[in-house]
């Protein structure tokens, strides 16, 4: 059993996120996997560092996930959409190889969470994440039941300085280290 009170004392620590959907037929205005992330993580008390839609192309999306990366303000970036099978689903393709470390335990905790709410379908789904540089990046897909999913059964405690036993972010000050 996990101590309860070991972080009794802790603060929230608001995160800046970046929201990147990735999407051919998409706009900022009809967006609504990213729109909702925006919306979920900012009621929790983050702060969205900027939200855009690039189209499904392997370099349009390296080229704004590296953007976030390099950008020391941006803590984790956020992907949606493009993690299917169709021929143009292709985001795994573009971030995967930008890993440092990959994050194997994100894509199985996704199933297991997602597969309680649509079933067998959560195998569609090439939910992927890692660490590049300092930046956690999580590519989730575009609809906004597995955004919902993604965000409220795994993200929003992961990402939440007073969760317990342990999170991604009391490792922030640690993931340069050498």
């Amino acid at each position: 059993m996990f101590k309860t009170d070991r972080f009794a004392d802790r603060a929230f620590k608001p995160l800046s996120i970046a929201v990147i959907a990735v999407s051919d037929t998409r706009d900022l205005e009809t967006d609504t996997g990213g729109a909702l992330l925006k919306s979920l993580l900012e009621v929790d008390g983050h702060r969205c560092a900027e939200r855009v839609v690039v189209r499904d192309d392997i370099q349009l999306i390296r080229r704004a996930v590296q953007g976030f990366v390099a950008d020391p303000g941006v803590d984790v970036v956020l992907t949606t959409g493009g993690t299917g099978f169709s021929g143009r689903d292709v985001t795994p393709e573009a971030v995967e190889p930008l890993f440092d470390k990959r994050m194997e335990g994100f894509s199985v905790l996704f199933h297991q969470y997602s597969a309680t709410t649509v079933g067998t379908s959560s195998l569609q789904s090439r939910a992927t994440a890692g660490l590049i540089g300092t930046t956690f990046v999580f590519c989730l897909p575009g609809s906004r039941g597995a955004c919902r999913d993604a965000w409220e059964g795994i993200l929003s405690h992961q990402l939440d300085y007073r969760h317990k036993p342990c999170n991604f972010v009391e490792l922030m000050p640690r993931l340069d280290e050498r």
